[in-house]
């Protein structure tokens, strides 16, 4: 018959019994949290430990993604700006109406609108002088008209008196000498006056002219003044000329940087807001120069957005620039920029948000693969370690952060360990 363990305790040492107890009670009372492991002493590491349950190599379809990091903008945008003003000396304009910042506006809204009192005015000047000018011309026009039919009529007498002194001249035959004098006298004195009236007559008509003209040149000049003016009032309100979002700019105001408000005054030319079309966007994505070479115009890609997570959509690389820029953190460390186009819309795509870009560098169809800390890579090779066996070699492939190719070296199905610490080195 067996004895229990108790009676053979109690048989053995009578006298340890209310000892154990008592250290027993105690170690119960004790707070889980007071235990200390007992130190060990260093010696050399132990081997790779397994950290999951096994796996089986999988033949499946495998892909390779390279993460950017990039900013979205606007493949179609219009940029607003203070006018600069044809004929104009005014230094400054006034903010009169301003869209609000993320307004969707469409085609001909009223975006932008400065005071045009001072325009207006101007104007109306301009094409109070244009008349007064007409009237003058033609009350100049009529005097001319009338001089000129005087200077006729008196051109025309002495072209008279110059005929009547030829007939004169016929009679000197019946005349005496002093009379023949006389007639031939008065006929060099009519020639004469024709001769002075027809010289005057024409510097009359040229000064005539000229005069006339010095009119007409101002009467065009105010026309001008008036349709700029008319022209400057008219831009003074600003219509969008596509479908989009209102983005408003930031500009110096004097004393630091940021947005023009109503009310305020900005001079010609400074930028004030822009309309980005949702119709079309694109992700501007710096590119290390490690990652340069693998990528090429082409590659399908995933955007996402810093601000939204677990939203996406797809993208692709349409352009690489072919030199690479410094970049802010060295010189020496150089950055390729990518334009990654995005296929679709969403109201929340919208300029300057900040985005991860995950680019396909490599798909390799019907591939083994294996979890990524299933290798092991020591001395320039790769391991894998089959459940139950021990380490065997195999030639990797492409990886991403989970998984791996394995090109040979192990067989579809065999199930393999994870080990913690592994996966890490280069192909």
């Amino acid at each position: 018959m067996a004895i229990p363990a108790s009676v053979r305790l109690r048989r053995a040492c009578p006298r340890a019994l209310p000892r154990i107890g008592l250290v027993v009670a105690l170690l119960a009372l004790a707070p889980a949290g007071c235990s200390k492991p007992r130190a060990t002493p260093a010696g050399p590491p132990e081997p790779a430990r397994t950290t999951a349950p096994p796996l089986s190599a999988e033949r499946k379809d495998f892909v390779q993604t390279l993460r950017l990091h990039g900013t979205v903008e606007a493949v179609q945008s219009w940029v607003v700006a203070a006018p600069r003003l044809a004929g104009s000396t005014a230094s400054s304009l006034v903010v009169t109406k301003l869209a609000a910042p993320g307004t969707e506006v469409k085609k001909g809204d009223l975006l932008l609108e400065f005071d045009r009192q001072g325009q207006i005015k101007t104007a109306q000047d301009r094409r109070s002088d244009h008349l007064d000018l007409v009237a003058q011309i033609r009350k100049k026009q009529a005097e001319q008209d009338a001089a000129l039919a005087a200077d006729e009529t008196g051109l025309k007498q002495v072209e008279h008196d110059v005929e009547r002194a030829r007939l004169e001249i016929l009679k000197n035959e019946m005349l005496s000498r002093i009379a023949a004098e006389k007639n031939q006298q008065a006929l060099e004195e009519a020639e004469a006056t024709l001769k002075q009236l027809r010289a005057t007559f024409e510097l009359k008509r040229r000064a005539a002219r000229a005069e006339l003209r010095t009119l007409e040149i101002q009467r065009d000049r105010a026309l001008a003044a008036a349709l700029h003016a008319e022209a400057n009032a008219t831009k003074m309100a600003i219509v969008s000329p596509l479908d989009g979002l209102v983005v408003l700019k930031t500009t110096w105001k004097g004393s630091g940087m940021g947005e023009v408000q109503e009310g305020e005054e900005v001079r010609p030319g400074v930028p004030i807001l822009e309309v980005v079309s949702r119709a079309g966007m694109q992700v501007r994505a710096r590119v290390n120069q490690a990652d340069g070479h693998v990528l090429r115009p082409g590659m399908p890609a995933t955007i996402r957005l810093d601000a939204y997570p677990g939203f996406s959509l797809p993208g692709r690389l349409e352009t690489l620039t072919p030199v690479a820029g410094a970049s802010d953190l060295s010189p020496r460390v150089r950055l390729f920029v990518g334009l990654f186009s995005v296929r679709g819309t969403d109201p929340r795509l919208m300029p300057d948000l900040s985005s991860a870009v995950d680019v396909e560098v490599a798909h390799v169809p019907g591939a083994l693969v294996v979890p990524r800390d299933a290798l092991a890579y020591e001395a320039g090779r790769w391991f894998v370690t089959p459940a139950g066996s021990g380490r065997r070699e195999v030639e990797a492939g492409p990886m991403n952060d989970l998984e791996a190719v394995v090109r040979s070296g192990l067989e579809e199905g065999v199930r393999i360990v994870r080990h913690a610490g592994a996966g890490r080195g280069a192909v």
